[in-house]
């Protein structure tokens, strides 16, 4: 491939080459059409053809040239954005597509309940996604000294000091509970519940401390906090909601016209080739 083969475009400011062959999958596209110099929206500038438009969106839309397909991350929201800008290169199957499938994007809810309790805190979460609720489920681990102290967990070592994992409780599919703290069993002697979140490895026992790495998490995980409220100030109740934004792995498949007729031109070829053999 030569340098005559690529073209770079600078749309608004953002960088992207692709080839000449890439443009021409897409005949009918108004993209395609710049190689004949006649779009004043189209300025070549220092070698590069310049757009002013959102370069944010021409990723997905040169992804969609050069494969027909386009895969929209789970954080993504702006199909009415998408859907403009496809419209504007000419790239109207595309736009259809986007626009009659923007109700793929999902809003997560999340609402995190927090009390403390002498010297334990407990924490009760619900989501309206159980599979988000089973994976962070399996992130959460509590470990308890002194386990089997009161009967609750018989099968446990006697008088142990070393922590062990016991599971999260699911009361639901959509929710979980757990706490952490500590009891004064005698004099000298308390039982302590731990909590770890992964990927952290710390065993975290105060719950001002596994109420921030909790949130921090969430916050990773793509969530945003967007309400918090006293539930209730004697039992000293503390609600946090979050919401995602998630989507679907979406992939579009599409074939211009000239692109099917190319395909069907290479499987007659070959069924041609196949006769003569």
């Amino acid at each position: 491939m030569s340098a005559q083969d690529l073209i770079t475009f600078n749309i608004g400011g953002q960088t992207f080459t692709t080839t000449l062959s890439t443009l021409r999958r897409h005949q009918d596209s108004r993209i395609a059409r710049i190689l004949d110099g006649k779009d004043a929206d189209f300025k070549v500038i220092s070698g590069q053809v310049f757009v002013d438009r959102d370069g944010t969106f021409f990723k997905y839309i040169l992804d969609y040239m050069r494969t027909g397909q386009m895969t929209l991350p789970a954080e993504f929201s702006d199909y009415n954005g998408l859907a403009q800008e496809a419209h504007f290169y000419g790239l109207h199957p595309l736009a259809l597509w986007v626009e009659r499938n923007s109700h793929r994007s999902r809003v997560e809810v999340l609402e995190l309940r927090f009390s403390v309790q002498e010297t334990h805190g407990f924490f009760q979460i619900f989501c309206s996604n159980n599979k988000t609720l089973e994976a962070l489920a399996r992130r959460i681990s509590i470990f308890v000294e002194h386990p089997n102290l009161n009967g609750n967990f018989p099968h446990l070592p006697q008088n142990s000091s070393t922590p062990h994992p016991v599971p999260v409780q699911r009361p639901s599919h959509h929710d979980m509970v757990f706490h952490c703290g500590t009891d004064q069993l005698a004099r000298d002697d308390f039982s302590a519940r731990f909590v770890t979140i992964e990927p952290d490895d710390r065993k975290l026992l105060n719950s001002t401390n596994v109420l921030g790495l909790l949130v921090d998490t969430l916050l990773k995980d793509g969530f945003r906090l967007i309400d918090t409220r006293t539930v209730s100030q004697e039992e000293k109740t503390e609600c946090y909601m979050f919401e995602r934004s998630r989507n679907t792995q979406i992939v579009v498949l599409s074939e211009t016209p000239r692109a099917e007729h190319l395909r069907r031109q290479d499987t007659q070829s070959q069924l041609g080739e196949g006769k003569k053999k």
